[in-house]
């Protein structure tokens, strides 16, 4: 059965109709309540969900506090220019391999987490996240979706003076500043969409419509990525692959981000995640 996870106060939660189930106390301990060792045991995941329709919630998912639902991962990877429009706004070449760089663990943040600005050049860019659910080498495109745990909302937020400012550009040190990684607000397994290659993405800023786009206008498509990475180095469960942003970024109008902005970003059946900037 299909999952959808969340970290409720750094407690790994199963979520269903609007309620939470701890996971250690719905498993009796068989699965950690630390959501970095529970994204390692996707198969228990599934055959809990089944259980929750005769099991008590341990609370409102409204009333909790939620925090990135895999918040130490091992490797992130960011996937740039994965949209042709975006590519075209940039007034770059379409790639012909995917453009990998690392966005630093270290920066990733919870759904509702203040993003600390510190630049003069702060962009925002909606993303689709997927995390990995079990080790991967060599995979097939083919067999990709079956190695992955779920789906995240993500913004890959930017300091485009830091990411521009060296020549070649320093993508890590640009999109890894602390809080630049916001994801959530939960993880949804991918057998919960009737198709995961196709959902509606946004992202506003104050309320203006900025990005609109659907995943299924990317380049390369979670199962290439998927493959592609792992004919590298071997993936590992809760590694995280941000796979890229639709056009309407601020970069090209120079409609950077400033103190009070508030940046809403939705991906369809996954949820929202909101971020103040300080």
């Amino acid at each position: 059965m299909s999952f959808s996870l969340a970290n409720v106060n750094g407690r790994a939660s199963l979520v269903e109709g609007g309620y939470f189930f701890d996971l250690s106390r719905l498993s009796d301990e068989a699965v950690s309540s630390d959501p970095m060792l529970a994204i390692t045991q996707v198969d228990a995941l599934h055959e809990l969900a089944d259980t929750l329709s005769d099991s008590d919630a341990d609370g409102s998912l409204e009333e909790a506090t939620l925090q990135a639902p895999v918040p130490r991962p091992r490797n992130s990877f960011g996937i740039g220019l994965n949209y042709k429009d975006h590519a075209k706004e940039s007034k770059m070449e379409l790639p012909k391999v995917p453009v990998v760089f690392s966005k630093y663990p270290s920066c990733i943040s919870g759904p509702f987490t203040d993003i600390k600005l510190r630049a003069e050049q702060g962009d925002y860019e909606a993303e689709l996240v997927v995390v990995i659910g079990h080790t991967t080498r060599d995979i097939s495109i083919e067999e990709s979706w079956s190695h992955v745990a779920g789906l995240m909302v993500g913004q890959d937020i930017s300091d485009r003076e830091l990411q521009l400012g060296a020549q070649p550009p320093q993508f890590g040190l640009g999109k890894s500043r602390d809080t630049y990684g916001p994801t959530g607000p939960i993880l949804v397994s991918p057998d919960s969409f009737g198709d995961p290659d196709n959902l509606a993405i946004t992202c506003d800023v104050n309320g203006e419509r900025r990005q609109d786009d659907r995943t299924s206008s990317l380049i390369f498509d979670v199962s290439f990525l998927v493959s592609y990475l792992s004919a590298v180095l071997t993936l590992e469960p809760g590694d995280l692959i941000f796979t890229g942003t639709p056009a309407g970024v601020g970069m090209p109008d120079q409609r950077f981000l400033k103190p009070g902005d508030v940046v809403t970003t939705s991906i369809e059946g996954i949820g929202t995640i909101e971020n103040l900037c300080r």
